[in-house]
């Protein structure tokens, strides 16, 4: 039995729909922002409870023009996790800032017990990442904020429809960025992201930053850049939208029925703990796993498409050569690095799909 990891075929099978709304988009001839772009703003805005969303040509777009919003620039330091993708420490550099690393904790979330002693003269953010989908500890880290008086942007780039006590995670902070890569809750035929915030000021700058800084055609406020989001994105994302409760939905259950099945292995397999004030979205199924490497080329082998979100952290990169960390900084990030898994359960997999992956992960330990 196959077990799949890419799913956009099967996501994408049935588009009548959308190609019906990109031909009414053609006959507009509105390929430049517009009404299009404008109706999925509202739309997002609208379920994620925010005043504002800014969208953009990609989410570490977003975080990068976020980050700018609220002040950073060259000098300034942005506290940040070590453990999550790439573009959560480009955007802070992109931005004009370093990126000041701290270790994650038994949820794989940033450690809201490290932050403050990271805090300095130069610290102007914060940037949790609620990586996998998983909500980040808000409500410790806007405590620590409002002390230090320093500014909060989320990355909620995997979080679409991720909640902490049934507020949904990228409005906490004064601006948070989302994306719309193919792999996230909420994706596009490419690459697409968006900005959202409660604050005026911080809309009206990125909405004249990331087009141009333009007022109108012949005239510009400031030195800008072109972040768009493209109007034929606007309108997958806003028809996918109508998808993602449901689609959630589905990789909620799944990760509980593999939760379920994994129990009885806990000298194999170590579960993050799940808060009942968090509802995870699992953009990731992660696990640690003992043997981890050859766990997974024995999956691999019975076609069960595992992954490794990621190997090495962030600090241990060699685009981090000049920041000044080596191994050992980060224990938990680099335990985790050696031992964690991702394994399917998107909306497409079905139960018996997950029951031959508990299967086969019980046959390699058990024998």
């Amino acid at each position: 039995m196959r077990v799949n990891y890419p799913y956009l075929h099967q996501q994408f099978a049935e588009v009548d729909h959308i190609f019906n709304d990109l031909r009414e988009l053609v006959s507009t001839g509105e390929f430049t922002l517009g009404p299009y772009v404008e109706k999925f703003e509202k739309k997002f805005g609208d379920y994620i409870g925010v005043k504002h969303v800014i969208s953009t040509n990609t989410g570490t777009d977003a975080l990068i023009l976020a980050l700018k919003a609220v002040g950073v620039k060259a000098g300034d330091e942005v506290i940040t996790v070590a453990n999550s993708f790439y573009a959560s420490a480009g955007a802070i550099v992109a931005a004009g800032g370093t990126p000041v690393f701290v270790d994650c904790d038994k949820r794989m979330q940033i450690d809201v017990t490290k932050i403050e002693s990271a805090i300095t003269k130069k610290t102007r953010a914060i940037l949790p990442v609620h990586w996998m989908g998983v909500p980040a500890d808000m409500d410790t880290i806007l405590e620590i904020a409002k002390r230090n008086g320093i500014e909060v942007v989320e990355d909620a780039c995997p979080a679409v429809g991720a909640e902490i006590n049934g507020k949904r995670c990228g409005t906490f902070g004064k601006a948070s960025g989302f994306s719309f890569h193919p792999l996230k809750p909420l994706n596009v035929w490419g690459d697409g992201g968006a900005i959202v915030t409660n604050d005026d000021k911080v809309d009206e700058y990125l909405r004249l930053y990331r087009n141009h800084g333009m007022t109108d055609r012949d005239h510009i406020e400031m030195w800008g850049i072109n972040s768009r989001i493209q109007p034929i994105l606007a309108v997958v994302a806003s028809r996918v939208l109508d998808t993602v409760d449901h689609s959630n939905g589905v990789r909620i259950r799944n990760a509980k029925i593999l939760d379920e099945g994994l129990r009885d292995l806990p000298d194999s397999i170590e579960l993050p703990d799940r808060p009942d004030k968090y509802k995870s979205v699992y953009q990731l199924y992660v696990i640690r796993a003992r043997r981890r490497d050859e766990l997974l080329n024995f999956l691999r082998s019975k076609e069960i498409e595992c992954c490794i979100h990621y190997p090495v952290p962030l600090h241990l990169q060699k685009a981090a050569e000049n920041l000044g960390y080596k191994r050992g900084d980060f224990p938990e990030s680099e335990k985790q690095a050696d031992e964690i898994l991702t394994l399917p359960a998107h909306q497409y997999i079905n139960e018996e799909q997950i029951e031959y992956t508990l299967e086969q992960v019980h046959k390699f330990y058990k024998g």
